[in-house]
Parts: C-alpha cells; structure tokens; sequence
C-alpha cells in the first residue's frame, strides 16, 4: 500500500490519526472544512473575549502528554496547563450545593457535609472505582477488536465481576452512598455519554474517579490553546492541513478507496481515507453519492446516539459572583427529567445546565474585569424534536437559564451581556456535521462500547477508516485523541 493518506476533519481525532501516521511515515493531508481545526474543540472571538466552542476542561492530560511523547516532544513545552479546583459544584433548585475536589480530605468534608459519616464510603467508592479504571484501560478501552470474545480476552471472570456491567450507574452509586445529592451529582455524568445513570452500566463510576485523580484542568488560553498545541506538533511533523476545503464526496473504485473529491470539483487520489466527521454521516453523505452508502448496515449502523445541545457563550461586563469556574445546575425532578431526555426526547421541564467561566482561571480570555461564560443545555436529538422554531425556543430557553440563575442569586441584567453567540443544535449539525445534531457521539450503553460501537474501518471499502466520537473507544477529548491512534494502529496493521 502507498503510504499516503487524505483525513477529513481537523477535529482532535483527525490530528491524532495525523500525527500518528505521520510518525509512521506517511504523507498525510487532513481536509478540514472550516477556518480552523478542532470540530467541536473550536473558537470564537468577539470583542476580546475568547470562548471555546464545545469541550471547556481537560481531563486524562496523560493521554496527551503521551502524544507529543511519541514524537520525542513534550506537551508542556507546547501547551500550559492550569489546574481547576475545586472542580466541579452542582447545585439543586432547593438550594443545596456540593463540590469535587481532588483534594481527598476537602472530598471527605463535603461529603460528610450531606451525608454524615459517608467518608468511610467515599474511600471504598475510590478503591473500587480505581480498580475498575485500571481494568477498562489496561485491558479494554485501547484495544482494537472485532468481536465480544477478542475483546474480553484477558480479562478475568473476577476483572467482569468488578466491572459491575449488569449493574446501573446509579445503583452502582448506592452502594457507596445513601445522599441522593452526592448520587445524583456523580450520576449526572452518564448525560455526556448519552444515556441515563439509570440505564447506563456501573462500569461508568469510573467517570468521576477519573476527574478526581487526574485533575481538571484549563489549557492557557482556552480548550482553543490545546487544539493550537496539537495543531503546530502536527504541522513540524510534515502533516499537510488545509483548512476552508470541504470535501464533498468520498471516491471509490470497485471495492477500494479511490480519493476525495472537492467542494469545488477537483479530485485527489488517496489509496487511504480517514474519516473525523461522524461515521453515520459520513456513511450517509460522503459515501452515499458514490453508491457506497449503505456499506456499513451490519447490526450497528443504527446505533443510540447522545443528546444534541444548545450553547450560549456570552461576554459579560464585570464579575459574574457566586459562580466558581464550573457548575452544573441539576433538576429537582431527577429521574424524570433523564427520562424526558433521554427516553421521550422532550425538552425537560426542569432543563438541567452546565455553566464555564474559564475566564476565573484564564484572565486573558476576556477584557480587564470582564467574564468569558459558557452555557451548555442538553436537549433531545433532531430527529426528535421534529420541526422547531429555533428563534422562538432559543429565546425561551435563554430565560429559563437566566431565571435559574436569577434563583441562586447570579443577577445578569440584559445590560452586562455584551456579546451573545448562540448555537443550535441544527448550527452543530450543519458546522460540524454531527449525525442528527448529536453532540458526543454515539452512546455508551452496554452494547456499544468496544466492538458494539461503529468501527473504525470499513469491512467492504478496502482503505476506508473512520476516527472520532462515534468510533471506538468513545466521546470526549482524551478518548478522541486515542481514538485517532488506534484508527493509525488499525492502517498499520493492513500494511503488514
């Protein structure tokens, strides 16, 4: 096989599989779309104030620092990494608060605050949980694999039994802890993988574990200075990157890759293409108008995807008080909003939130005294919520958000906002060619993870691989960026 390679889309999965193919010697040119890499991890600027489109705080650094160690270089003499703690506070219409740390003792403390005598509990969740983690990603999230079998190889009956996969994410939780605030905060996790805490596995208590031993952390000048870390390392690689060049159509040749084809008409050939865009899109759009389409029906094309969101990024005049860097505003009614989410695809009655300031963190994001804030609200998928008025439903869930606020005391007169970008989920879907306006990806239930989710090579397209939220090992940036590294580790492999 020549060693040349097309990748469509920038976004953090497309840059990895860059970098590592490039490693590996290939000329590899990634075809990104918009004015910028990133996807999802993009970049507004208005006025002075930055905002970083999708993605808000970094977890995992060690898989980044791991990319740039594969080259020989170090990911701190590319990017500054800022530590966020506390990390995360949660806050609940009846006014109770709790906050993570990864400080283990002021973790004892709060939980002890809502539920007395919980530390003993908290320290046994962190043991189990620990163990779980290192179960999932020594043996289970980096492995390619086809198969159920392959991929449980080496996996003992007592590693399954400690993954806790027949058990729901909540119940898992209850083992722990009886406060149904230090449930439902940890819990709410399962919403950015798209599924219920209710229904998802236990194996997912990991997520929390994750962020509590890692850190949470702000990349100096926004998620954006990570992406523009990543994107020099690429470039000094010798990665091609055009960027304001879409790719309209994937060309094939019988039964292999031939090339992409332009907005404008011209033809490349490629003997590999690396798709960033997501994989039922791609399948639907890039390859549907070669007759290629449908190549991919075979028992997962038509997986559960994770919610569509909207986001508001707003430049507020002065200290917005009472708000740390990141919160999320949880429902009273818990369970029954999941379900109108997840299960009804409405818009929630109680709409849960998540609100950044990275600019408490980052200065240098928005003008002297100012705010840089963030507002993501979770909503049902496209196909869901069938016909809209956008300009209408935008409106209403804005006030919602600031009367929410308003409530726990955070005042923002019309006056403060100074600068207003919002997204719909219809903008996501059209900027970033998100399958069905789905913001993550494909979800994580128990049948697709590993081999259950879509894969990262096509079985009838000689030449034809994927990488991204959709692909395996899943949604969110560290696992994008591995995603990318085992979509590399896959073409490698057909070289051999």
């Amino acid at each position: 096989m020549e060693k040349r390679a097309a990748i469509i889309g920038g976004g953090l999965g497309g840059l990895s599989a860059a970098i590592h193919l490039r490693h590996a010697g290939f000329d590899v040119t990634i075809f990104e779309a918009n004015e910028r890499v990133g996807g999802r991890a993009n970049l507004i600027e208005r006025d002075g104030f930055s905002f970083d489109t999708g993605p808000s705080l970094l977890n995992y650094p060690w898989v980044f620092e791991k990319l740039f160690a594969l080259t020989g270089r170090r990911l701190q003499d590319y990017v500054t990494l800022l530590p966020v703690e506390p990390s995360v506070t949660f806050q609940w219409p009846d006014g109770t608060r709790f906050t993570l740390s990864s400080d283990v003792q002021r973790l004892i403390e709060e939980c002890e605050r809502l539920e007395p005598k919980s530390g003993p509990g908290l320290i046994a969740f962190l043991r189990d949980t620990r163990s779980k983690f290192e179960i999932a990603f020594d043996k289970l999230v980096t492995k390619n694999a086809d198969s159920y079998v392959r991929w449980l190889s080496g996996v003992s009956p007592m590693d399954l039994l400690r993954l806790r996969l027949w058990r729901s994410f909540y119940k898992e939780l209850g083992r722990f802890f009886k406060s149904r605030y230090i449930r439902e905060a940890l819990g709410s996790y399962g919403m950015y993988l798209g599924g219920s805490p209710f229904d998802l596995p236990g194996l997912f208590s990991i997520l929390p574990y994750g962020e509590l031993t890692y850190g949470l952390w702000l990349p100096k000048g926004g998620v954006y200075g990570l992406v523009r870390g990543i994107d020099r390392l690429a470039r000094e690689l010798g990665v091609t990157i055009r960027t304001g060049c879409t790719v309209q159509e994937i060309l094939t040749n019988g039964a292999s890759v031939k090339g992409v084809m332009l907005e404008d008409g011209s033809i490349t050939e490629f003997p590999v293409v690396v798709s960033n865009v997501d994989v039922p899109t791609t399948d639907s759009v890039l390859l549907h108008r070669s007759g290629r389409g449908n190549h991919r029906l075979n028992g997962v094309s038509r997986l559960k995807m994770t919610p569509s969101v909207m986001t508001f990024y707003w430049g507020v005049r002065g200290n917005v008080d009472l708000l740390p860097h990141h919160t999320i505003f949880l429902p009273g009614e818990y369970r029954s909003t999941f379900d109108e989410l997840m299960k009804r695809g409405v818009i929630p009655q109680e709409i849960p939130f998540y609100v950044s300031l990275p600019s408490s963190t980052d200065p240098g994001l928005a003008p002297p005294g100012d705010t840089t804030m963030f507002v993501l609200v979770p909503l049902p998928l496209l196909s869901q919520l069938g016909e809209v008025d956008w300009h209408s439903t935008v409106r209403s869930i804005r006030q919602r958000v600031l009367d929410r606020l308003r409530w726990h005391g955070v005042v923002l007169s019309e006056d403060r906002i100074a600068v207003e970008e919002v997204m719909t989920p219809v903008d996501w879907e059209r900027r970033f060619g998100l399958f069905d306006g789905s913001a993550f990806g494909a979800s994580h239930t128990l049948f697709q993870m590993g081999p259950g989710r879509y894969r990262n090579y096509s079985r009838t397209i000689k030449g034809m691989y994927y990488t991204g939220a959709s692909t395996t090992p899943g949604t969110g940036m560290p696992m994008v960026v591995l995603s990318g590294k085992m979509t590399a580790e896959r073409i490698l492999h057909a070289l051999r």
